[in-house]
């Protein structure tokens, strides 16, 4: 059936979920439910996870967006991630949409982030379309998770669609559903254009290509008679060269209009030249959309190439996939142990996992990477307030009047037996108790287990200290997370030098509150004990807070039997060369250099 491209006969929506749910295996149901060609992507197991490390770690890291055609009508999805490192490229998807599918595993149910999604999704107004998949999973109970998503989200068991993303089952269906239940687009298509950019990337042939929504009036590119387009919030023109649909390969149309999702090629080569969340206009004066903020880095780690030759690729490579990914920053940074680097903000650990592989796959750079931290406000005496990301920046303790950290606001989902030692784990991690939430309890309906949500103010640091792997332990597996931003509040953090042989190594220094300082620190120095060779003297290693020294670990020396060679005789010839040896070791002693190894010092700051 041909494509009609009335305003309302379009219906934009997006797939949101738990991590592995199933959202980009249910897509590439849809897209062949609606006989997409799919020809040249057969090799994928998922088409519209276009990343290796996506295929690999069969999770979706980046959005990508597709249009399809079902009976007359033209369906827009924007495949979204579901790990709540990724959150932020499910607001921008749902910023262009007008419904969502809110997708939950039969086999797992409902988790931390389908929760917190759905209630974005709320918010913003969209039009929600439950459905339940993986109903072809052996001995999953359906009506349990019927139950599940009645009594925790709210929905009647009727609004169901019951689905199987890996057999296909039912699709046909849940598309007939977003067509009667999704509501059309809204705009007028003889305004100025406003067209949202909710994506962009780089592309060797095309240059920076933007993912847009229109919300009014149209985008049009005529070979031979180029237009200007204005990004509105930077003030800033450009002319497009290309301009066409997701299929979800790129294929050239020449038009967007009213209530589409499409991309605009622009030719450029500056990758820095365009915002998400701007509004582009044909019109220099237009009033831009309302968008959302671009995501703040919450955790920093410094990327340093194995070889200083690399420094130049490593740049290059940072800068182009920083367009890719728009919460991803950098900025140059250098250290006397490691040479020049990159200070890297990212939004989590598997941010930052992802952006490391990524790297060293995509562009050949291999990488040694320092521990990651969070980024701390400090208020001087003279009132100045400056952000500080390493321990090597921060100030003389007589300048310093305040230090902030940064806090975020924990929601655990997790069936109530786990609550106590869940409880206890946040406790250690310096988090301060704020609610429990019973779900379920209102609505009267009996399910298998009671779930509650854990509310804890905690930390960031703590948090990215290993504490999604405590709490999966602890929890057997059952518990998820999310969380959000709060605020930055007073701590009494301290800066911990690391000395080896008496003199500081900058690169393994951190930054912890006082209260946790040693400890941290005893178990650096056990860490680092295992990784320093031995010598002919003793290596005193040493953690200190200014001048006091707060934990010690030493390095034996090694003991060359230098009475082997000699056979009886008198103890006092034994004693005169044991006494020079001792004498020897002093003197390598005052002029020895410790080496410490990279594969050390790796190690010891992943254990930090």
């Amino acid at each position: 059936m041909q494509e009609d491209h009335s305003i309302n006969k379009i219906r934009n929506f997006s797939i949101i979920a738990h991590i592995d749910h199933g959202k980009s295996t249910l897509a590439d149901r849809m897209l062949e439910a609606v006989h997409t060609d799919l020809s040249r992507e057969k090799r994928k197991e998922r088409v519209l996870d276009r990343l290796d490390l996506e295929q690999e770690k069969g999770i979706t890291i980046k959005l990508q967006a597709c249009r399809m055609i079902w009976k007359g009508y033209q369906l827009n999805l924007i495949d979204t991630p579901g790990h709540v490192d990724f959150s932020y490229e499910v607001s921008r998807s749902l910023a262009a949409c007008e419904s969502a599918i809110l997708l939950v595993d039969a086999s797992q149910g409902i988790q931390a982030q389908t929760i917190s999604n759905t209630k974005k999704a709320l918010d913003l107004g969209l039009k929600i379309i439950p459905v339940l998949n993986k109903i072809d999973i052996p001995y999953v109970n359906i009506e349990e998770r019927e139950k599940e998503i009645e009594g925790l989200l709210g929905f009647s068991k009727d609004e169901i669609i019951k689905v199987s993303g890996k057999t296909g089952e039912n699709v046909d269906q849940l598309l007939d559903a977003i067509v009667s239940r999704s509501p059309a687009p809204e705009g007028e298509e003889n305004k100025p254009l406003k067209a949202l950019v909710f994506d962009s990337f780089y592309d060797e042939h095309r240059g920076v290509v933007i993912a847009v929504r229109v919300f009014d009036g149209q985008v049009e590119h005529i070979p031979g008679k180029p237009t200007n387009l204005y990004m509105i919030q930077r003030g800033e023109s450009f002319r497009p060269t290309e301009i066409g649909i997701f299929t979800p390969n790129l294929k050239e149309t020449n038009i967007l209009k009213c209530g589409e999702v499409g991309y605009i090629a622009t030719g450029l080569k500056d990758i820095s030249y365009f915002t998400v969340g701007d509004t582009v206009s044909n019109k220099i004066d237009t009033q831009p959309l309302d968008g959302y903020k671009v995501p703040k880095p919450n955790m920093f780690a410094t990327f340093f190439p194995t070889d200083p030759e690399y420094y130049e690729d490593l740049r290059v490579a940072l800068k182009k996939l920083s367009l890719n990914d728009s919460s991803l920053t950098f900025t140059e940074q250098r250290s006397s142990l490691l040479g020049s680097g990159f200070r890297c903000g990212f939004l989590g650990l598997l941010h930052m996992e992802i952006v490391q592989e990524r790297l060293e796959r995509e562009y050949d750079v291999s990488l040694i990477i320092t521990a990651p931290t969070v980024e701390y406000r400090v208020k001087k005496v003279t009132e100045e307030e400056i952000e500080v990301q390493t321990p090597n920046e921060l100030p003389d303790p007589t300048e310093i009047s305040e230090i902030r950290e940064p806090w975020v606001r924990t929601e655990i989902l997790t069936p109530d037996k786990y609550i106590g030692d869940l409880m206890k784990l946040c406790q250690t991690k310096r988090g301060q108790y704020v609610n429990t939430r019973y779900l379920g309890t209102e609505k009267n309906i009996k399910m298998k287990e009671q779930y509650i949500i854990l509310e804890y103010d905690m930390p960031l640091a703590s948090l990215i200290s290993n504490f999604f792997d405590q709490m999966k332990n602890v929890t057997s597996g059952y518990a998820s997370m999310e969380y959000e931003f709060i605020d930055f509040f007073p701590s009494d953090v301290v800066k911990v030098s690391v000395l080896v042989n008496h003199e500081e190594v900058g690169a393994l220094n951190f930054l912890e509150v006082r209260e946790l300082a040693r400890s941290k620190a005893v178990k650096l120095l056990e860490e680092m004990k295992k990784a320093i060779p031995r010598q002919q003297f003793p290596i005193p290693i040493q953690a200190s807070i200014g001048a006091k020294i707060i934990a010690r670990e030493d390095v034996k020396a090694f003991r060359k039997d230098v009475t082997a060679k000699l056979y009886g005789g008198d103890y006092s010839r034994k004693k005169k060369l044991l006494e020079k040896q001792k004498k020897g070791k002093k003197r390598l002693k005052q002029v020895g250099q410790v080496s410490l190894p990279q594969i050390g010092r790796a190690s010891c700051r992943e254990r930090v």
